[in-house]
C-alpha cells in the first residue's frame, strides 16, 4: 500500500483550514468554465465561514474569507470576488527597514536613556523636581555601574558623570548624592532634601546619644 505522509504533500498556506479545503481550492483552480468556477468559489467561501464560525463577529469577516481563498491559491485563482483581489504585497507587505540609532553612547554602562533624561531636565524650571530626578538617576547609575563593573563606584564618580552628561548646564545637589549608601540593595524612601534645621537637629541628637552612651 502506498503511504501518503504530510511531509510528502504540498505545504498548506493556511493550516487552520486543513488539507481538504486546500485540495478544494486546487480543484477550483482547475475548472475552466468561469461561471462554474465563480459559483463553486462562493460555495467554498461558505464552507470556510462555517470553519471560522467563532470569528464571524469580527469586522470585515467575509472579506477576510475571500482573502484567505486567494492566499490558499497562491494568488493564482481567477474568480469574481465581491472585494478587491489582494496580492502577496498587499496581504504581507515587506517590512520597512528600521533605522539604527545614530550617535555613539559615551557611557555605555548607563545607557542612552540616562543621558537623554538628564538633557531633558534643561527644560524644567522647578529646582526641587530637578534635584529629585537627578538623585533617583544617580541611584540608578550606581546600580548599572555595579552590574557593569561588579564594584560600587565612588559617589564622586557619579556626580562627575552626571555633570559631564549634562554638559555642566544643570545644577547638581552634590551633598545629597554624596550621602548615598554604598550597599547595592538597601531600603530607600526616595529623595528628601533636608533643611539646615533638620541637619542641625540630627547632629544634636547624634551628640546626645554619644554622651548618654559614655555615661
Amino acid at each position: 500500500m502506498r503511504t501518503n505522509y504530510n511531509i510528502e504533500r504540498k505545504k498548506l498556506h493556511l493550516p487552520e483550514y486543513g488539507r481538504h479545503i486546500q485540495d478544494m481550492v486546487e480543484e477550483l483552480m482547475s475548472i475552466e468554465n468561469r461561471d462554474d468556477r465563480n459559483l463553486r468559489a462562493k460555495a467554498l467561501v461558505a464552507i470556510m465561514a462555517n470553519i471560522q464560525h467563532a470569528s464571524s463577529e469580527m469586522p470585515d469577516f467575509e472579506r477576510k474569507l475571500w482573502d484567505h481563498l486567494f492566499i490558499m491559491s497562491d494568488f493564482q485563482l481567477d474568480v469574481d470576488s465581491p472585494f478587491p483581489k489582494p496580492t502577496a504585497t498587499t496581504i504581507m507587505p515587506p517590512p520597512h527597514r528600521m533605522e539604527y540609532p545614530k550617535g555613539g553612547i559615551v557611557m555605555k554602562h548607563y545607557g542612552r536613556n540616562v543621558k537623554n533624561t538628564i538633557r531633558a531636565l534643561e527644560r524644567i524650571k522647578d529646582g526641587d523636581t530637578v534635584d529629585e530626578v537627578i538623585y533617583n538617576l544617580a541611584r540608578y547609575m550606581r546600580t548599572k555601574s555595579f552590574e557593569y563593573n561588579q564594584e560600587h563606584p565612588d559617589n564622586a564618580v557619579i556626580i562627575r558623570d552626571i555633570r559631564k552628561m549634562a554638559n555642566y548646564d544643570i545644577p547638581v545637589d552634590e551633598e545629597a548624592i554624596s550621602l548615598m549608601k554604598s550597599e547595592y540593595r538597601s531600603d530607600h524612601l526616595g529623595y528628601q532634601k533636608k533643611s539646615a534645621y533638620q541637619k542641625k537637629g540630627a547632629k544634636s541628637q547624634k551628640t546626645t546619644r554619644k554622651v548618654t552612651h559614655t555615661k
